[in-house]
């Protein structure tokens, strides 16, 4: 399993988003709160993208714990961006750790990380893989779930899906074919985020002007909301929308997130 998050809103620091809070990515890479489904830290890499102005996003990761790395402390001090998303990772027994495992994956404005497992990997994952470019397949990032996740939702939005349908079409397709998944997408463009829950927590916090989707809260503050198991959420700095996952992912009911401001 995994930690992720996406920020959107007013212009922050990345040393205010991932190491500032008391329950930060970086406390989360050692002493996480919530780690269901195994494992114990996230230890095998991390990954941070951000946006600096209106072009494509800026990405750094590693195959070494956060918290090893200064160079990514020294960075988030001085780098302010008004979107990030960003993961710490324990991989999964067998699976590779590179820097290219880690996410954010990315493909022009796009940035995608995977909280979870697909279970029976690789051979449950065979009838999708073949549905994908030959080209696609010979250069993932990594032999990894993820990065063959990343490849599917990257498929479909290159033919014009939108970025809700691309990730909910993804994740109940993967859903089917290998039971018992825990599939927690985030997906951004910098502008809009689409975050799945299956099997796995997510946390929403909102402000009037910004919206924090994670792993788990990075903090003890008021205003947190869980989000269910099931579900995908939509979201912008000033919006955000919820609704049940179809098929083999629906474990609650159709909601929509409550307005911007209110708890």
């Amino acid at each position: 399993m995994c930690r992720h998050l996406v920020y959107l809103g007013p212009p922050v620091t990345l040393r205010e988003v991932l190491f500032d809070p008391p329950y930060s990515l970086l406390r989360q890479s050692w002493a996480p709160r919530d780690m269901r489904g195994g494992g114990t830290i996230n230890a095998d890499g991390f990954g941070v993208g951000w946006y600096p102005g209106d072009g494509p996003p800026v990405r750094y990761r590693r195959a070494q714990p956060i918290w090893s790395d200064p160079t990514i402390a020294d960075l988030a001090a001085v780098t302010s961006t008004t979107a990030v998303l960003a993961a710490v990772r324990s991989a999964t027994v067998g699976m590779a750790v590179i820097d290219g495992a880690a996410a954010p994956f990315t493909e022009g404005r796009w940035l995608f990380s995977h909280n979870g497992v697909v279970r029976g990997w690789p051979d449950s994952m065979v009838p999708l893989a073949a549905e994908l470019p030959v080209r696609d397949l010979l250069t993932l990032d990594a032999t990894t779930d993820s990065a063959l996740l990343w490849a599917l939702v990257r498929h479909r939005l290159r033919a014009g899906v939108a970025p809700e349908q691309a990730v909910a079409e993804t994740v109940t397709r993967v859903a089917a074919a290998a039971p018992g998944s825990r599939l927690n997408l985030l997906l951004t463009d910098g502008h809009t985020a689409v975050a799945t829950t299956v099997g796995h927590a997510l946390s929403l916090r909102t402000t009037p002007a910004s919206v924090l989707l994670a792993s788990e809260p990075h903090d003890d503050e008021p205003g947190w909301r869980e989000v269910p198991d099931g579900q995908l959420v939509r979201a912008t700095a000033t919006t955000v929308r919820q609704r049940a996952l179809a098929g083999p992912c629906t474990t609650g009911t159709n909601r929509q997130a409550s307005p911007k401001g209110s708890r």
